[in-house]
């Protein structure tokens, strides 16, 4: 029970608290909220983490260097090979290591299917989310499953693929990946125009989307947030474009923004960012030079770190990624991880309050939340 004033008086306003979670996956993974409910309205949520915790950060100074790039790909177990390829090109910073020509396509390449199978599984859950259209879930999971299998054609692994190597990958692209992955692109080009007028037709979504869990421009650069986010409320920076890297620079990237910062922007971000991607790979597919992308093997004893402190910048499905390292000579001094995840969630409390309790949900989900990073 508290005091407050509404249309001028002082009156007595009976909030409730409640407790959601962690229950998994329910709550998009192992998340504890804390809300304070008065009627049907949000007063305030507080987010409860640290119940999936495994220390990567330390267990890293511990191990070799390419001993501890699988634990990355746990971190987001979403998007792993995004994880996986920040952490090597951190030990790449730290050592003077090179990257292939090649290489840097098929990374590309690859880093661009995993994002396209991130947001997939984005519009599958976000649908169930809201309570409804479990079809488009199922739809969802099933172009998913393609770009899986792609990948696991690419790197001999279905979900966690360490295909990253010092200077390369571990395996190059194989003969016929071009031809199935361009059936893919043609394939999910039309069924991304069929999802968007399906649901942006479908009056249930719109009204659980447009003008929900509103986060203006302000508000999400005060917050820090990244990625998807932040580019729904219409700030422009992805790091793809403003630090380019490896090819991007060359394959026409255009950032994809929108403005009003509600849950239906967010959506509609990764939408467009889907199809920016697939335009990407298909680019990535025509411009790769033929030679090696095959980088050192993992037994090699490496020399000892040219550049004592590093930083890389990644822009990940969920955000900017960021990775601090201090180099010794055969492994990590110190591993700093910066989690879009961890700061995109800080930005919850901001985001829900005031908002109907059934949106609470619906608001999360379109923060995309992998409680992995958050807890690393």
């Amino acid at each position: 029970m508290e005091f407050g004033i509404r249309n001028g008086k002082v009156m007595v306003i009976m909030v409730t608290r409640i407790n959601i979670g962690p229950v998994h996956p329910s709550t998009h993974g192992v998340l504890r909220l804390v809300a304070d409910i008065e009627g049907d309205t949000v007063e305030n949520v507080e987010a409860h983490i640290g119940m999936l915790h495994r220390g990567v950060e330390k267990l890293v100074e511990t191990r070799k260097y390419l001993q501890s790039h699988p634990y990355m790909e746990k971190l987001d177990y979403v998007s792993p090979l995004a994880y996986d390829e920040t952490y090597v090109s951190a030990v790449e910073a730290a050592l003077g290591v090179d990257v292939k020509e090649r290489a840097q396509y098929v990374r590309v390449i690859e880093l661009e299917l995993q994002r396209v199978a991130s947001h997939l599984l984005f519009l599958g859950t976000m649908c169930n989310d809201i309570g409804q259209m479990f079809t488009m879930f199922m739809w969802t999971f099933e172009d998913r499953d393609m770009v899986l299998r792609l990948l696991e054609q690419a790197t001999g692994e279905r979900m966690f693929y360490v295909n990253m190597r010092l200077g390369g990958v571990n395996l190059d692209l194989p003969k016929d990946f071009e031809e199935n992955c361009i059936a893919f692109i043609n394939r999910e080009e039309k069924r991304i125009r069929e999802y968007e007028h399906y649901l942006e037709s479908n009056p249930v979504f719109m009204e659980r989307m447009k003008g929900v869990g509103i986060l203006n421009r302000d508000d999400a650069v005060e917050l820090g947030v990244t990625g998807p986010v932040l580019r729904a409320s219409g700030v422009q920076y992805d790091v793809r474009k403003n630090n380019p890297y490896y090819v991007y620079d060359r394959l026409n990237f255009e950032m994809q923004t929108e403005h009003k910062g509600d849950n239906f922007a967010r959506y509609k971000v990764r939408m467009l960012e889907i199809k920016e991607s697939l335009r990407l790979i298909k680019n990535a597919l025509r411009m790769i030079p033929e030679g090696d992308a095959i980088g050192m093997p993992v037994k090699l004893i490496l020399p000892a770190a040219k550049n004592r402190e590093v930083m890389v910048r990644r822009e990940v499905p969920r955000g900017e990624l960021m990775m601090y390292m201090i180099a010794d000579p055969q492994s990590p001094y110190r591993l700093s991880i910066r989690s879009p995840n961890f700061v995109n969630l800080s930005a919850l409390e901001y985001v829900a309050r005031g908002c109907k309790t059934a949106d609470l949900f619906a608001i999360l989900g379109s923060l995309d939340m992998v409680m992995g990073c958050v807890d690393k």
